[in-house]
């Protein structure tokens, strides 16, 4: 027989960050608040580095984005403060640490020098270094290095602790978590009306925030015209231990374009080293893959040779959820009670503190900040709509 539960203001379908931090907000704005996932705390949580890199990152054609997560980067030191005591204490692992880009070659410096232009063109901090400053910095560097970009406003969490953290706020704010999947989407008068879960339960809701993360676009019942458009997007990644007779290995969280490829290598306070991340479109495959690991380890060897002293402690593969643009998706829908919270790809942990304010007070008010509404769903609807109604 399946039970029903009625009466919600909202419902969240998805328990990553992004959906937990979501649910969290509109706790504490006052609203009765369910959450559904299977294992909330996981996904893509459990693979990220957690670089708050609103600098490194930036990308050509991705100004727009870039004020987003700078806005974010902002607000995470107070984020970090007011969810330690939300969450009965848990530490997130926020680190004012600074980033190090560096160029191995003659390519990689001019890519280097290119993207330092870029972002004094768009305000942001960073420093140019030599190869010798850059190993005075960071000693364990390959000798090989020719220089680097310094950029101490670009900082770092442990997304499995701020997964948890979320967790325990949330349930201390009285969130009620399902710890079952979300199915179908239940709608009725043209509008969402809430999700029937796997063990046949339904959740009605005033209000449906879908953030299931690569998932989003699987949830059935969701109508045609607003179907999510995100794809799974593959990320391997590595961890090691650092000894206390190699400490400190890192000071700072270093990266390096290696013949194309991206690698960074992000230390953590609790002598764990983060090696990542491959990007892969294989759709929903996670596995773990031999050649994964050895470019990963081959990379990071010629950017820190010491590497390959290391305890290898774990390997483990992931699916970020990208967009067509990737963009994140934040807002309602053409779908009136839906709204997305999805779509963030390589960005949501640095996302995390700007998506729960902006959806909270979305769910609250009706309103969508100003300095999310260039990221509305409706900019892929068949509509082509660009603003909120």
């Amino acid at each position: 027989m399946h039970s029903s539960r009625k009466g919600s203001d909202v419902l969240v379908i998805g328990g990553g960050i992004i959906g937990l931090v979501t649910a969290w907000r509109a706790a504490r704005r006052g609203l009765r608040t369910v959450l559904a996932d299977p294992d909330p705390g996981g996904g893509a949580a459990r693979v990220a580095a957690g670089m708050l890199a609103a600098v490194t990152e930036l990308h050509y054609g991705e100004e727009t984005l870039l004020g987003l997560n700078v806005a974010s980067a902002a607000r995470y030191p107070q984020f970090a403060a007011e969810l330690a005591e939300a969450s009965g204490g848990l530490d997130i692992g926020y680190r004012a640490c600074g980033t190090l880009a560096v160029a191995l070659d003659a390519d990689d410096r001019l890519h280097l020098r290119e993207l330092h232009a870029l972002q004094r063109r768009c305000g942001l901090e960073s420093q140019w270094l030599t190869g010798r400053e850059c190993r005075r910095l960071e000693p364990m560097l390959a000798p090989g290095v020719r220089g680097g970009l310094r950029v101490d406003g670009d900082h770092q969490v442990d997304p499995r602790r701020l997964a948890a953290a979320l967790l325990a706020a949330c349930e201390r704010a009285g969130v009620g978590v399902h710890r079952t999947a979300a199915t179908r989407l239940l709608t009725g008068a043209d509008r969402a009306l809430g999700a029937v879960l796997e063990d046949g339960t339904e959740l009605r809701a005033d209000q449906v925030v879908l953030a299931a993360g690569s998932l989003s676009g699987r949830l059935e019942g969701v109508p045609p015209e607003v179907a999510v458009p995100v794809r799974p997007v593959k990320g391997q990644v590595l961890r090691l231990s650092v000894p206390p007779a190699y400490a400190p290995f890192l000071s700072r969280t270093v990266r390096a374009v290696v013949r194309g490829s991206h690698v960074y290598l992000v230390p953590r306070e609790n002598g764990e080293l983060v090696v990542g991340a491959t990007s892969e479109e294989l759709g929903w495959d996670t596995t773990v893959t031999a050649g994964g690991v050895y470019e990963l380890l081959r990379d990071a060897h010629e950017l820190v040779p010491g590497i390959t002293e290391l305890p290898l402690v774990e390997t483990r593969a992931g699916l970020r959820p990208g967009s067509p643009d990737n963009a994140p998706l934040l807002g309602p829908t053409d779908l009136p009670g839906l709204h997305l919270a999805t779509g963030h790809y390589r960005n949501g942990v640095l996302l995390t503190p700007l998506t729960g304010d902006v959806m909270a007070e979305l769910l609250a008010t009706g309103t969508v900040p100003e300095v999310a509404r260039p990221f509305s769903p409706r900019r892929f609807s068949t509509t082509r709509q660009e603003t909120y109604a």
